[in-house]
């Protein structure tokens, strides 16, 4: 797979933790009788997926310098 930004990752993690938590909050507590199952579906869809990039956050290996593309000391 290939390599992704850390922060970016990150962010993404936290959305999806975010809005799941939310959703479940919603789904469980406010939302109308008609509406709290698909709700709280969606919601843990959403922790899901926090979970895959937490995932994908901690296993992902440090891609390496192109040593190609790196500038030579002349001298």
């Amino acid at each position: 797979m290939r390599y992704i930004n850390p922060i970016r990752v990150k962010v993404l993690m936290m959305m999806f933790y975010a809005t799941g938590i939310m959703g479940l909050i919603i789904g469980l507590v406010i939302a109308p009788p008609s509406m709290t199952i698909m709700i709280t579906f969606m919601s843990l869809v959403n922790i899901g997926l926090g979970a895959f990039f937490t995932f994908l956050f901690l296993t992902q290996i440090q891609k390496e310098p192109d040593k190609r593309k790196k500038k030579r000391k002349s001298g």
